[in-house]
């Protein structure tokens, strides 16, 4: 099997399949193809998956019931395929759990690159937890454990965060009362820079704010700088 990861491709596109399968085969991957929703769940059940590759447009379950039912079994980074980059489907597929978007059609390098940084992310978070170390970060009642990817609310209940959540939420706590930028959070967590449209950083402050509990019309933690970004402002201190 391959070091470098096990992928899974689901597109009912055929001749889409074939040259990601063997592009991504060529550059040290193992990769399991399927065409549906079903074939999805029967490879996942049947193997360890590293990171899901799921088209949008799919016969029966679309990609965005099949992220959003991947996202609540399993933390499997997704990266999105949408057709004519419509903006709406990127936000939309991010809204469900999606770690990255690509449009159609697109080139395989990007692809890779994609893939390359969502799962560089994903073994950092995997390594940090088995490294046995405990850094915790403890903000308005809530606790974080950055190595071990684990958040508790103030009640005591786990909150299963994405890797862009987890992410976004590493580069808040621990440049807590610091304006960063939309441009500079997308450096922080998905290691490209942004288009002239892209609301990648706002939709997964949205998201973020509903698993914190934070009201997005009257925010008290991660707070909207107007023309400068986001501020993470309560009081963070670390174990």
């Amino acid at each position: 099997m391959s070091e470098l990861g096990h992928i899974l491709v689901v597109d009912d596109d055929v001749e889409v399949c074939t040259m990601v399968e063997e592009y991504l085969t060529g550059q040290g991957y193992r990769v399991t193809v399927s065409h549906d929703g079903g074939g999805m769940r029967q490879v996942l059940g049947r193997n360890k998956i590293d990171l899901v590759i799921l088209d949008l447009v799919l016969p029966g379950e679309d990609g965005l019931e099949l992220a959003q039912s991947l996202r609540r079994d399993s933390t499997i980074p997704i990266v999105m395929l949408t057709g004519r980059g419509d903006p709406v489907d990127r936000i939309v597929g991010l809204e469900m759990g999606a770690d990255d978007y690509l449009a159609k059609p697109f080139h395989l390098r990007e692809l890779l690159a994609r893939v390359k940084s969502v799962l560089r992310r994903s073994a950092m978070a995997a390594s940090a937890k088995g490294a046995g170390a405990h850094q915790q970060a403890r903000f308005a009642g809530w606790r974080f454990d950055i190595l071990s990817r684990e958040l508790a609310s103030p009640t005591g209940d786990e909150v299963t965060l994405t890797s862009g959540e987890f992410d976004l939420l590493v580069a808040f706590v621990t440049n807590a009362n610091q304006v960063l930028s939309r441009d500079r959070l997308l450096d922080i967590t998905r290691d490209r820079e942004a288009g002239p449209f892209d609301r990648t950083i706002d939709v997964q402050v949205g998201r973020l704010r509903r698993k914190l509990g934070d009201d997005p019309q009257m925010p008290q933690l991660i707070k909207t700088v107007r023309g400068g970004g986001y501020v993470f402002s309560p009081p963070v201190e670390f174990d």
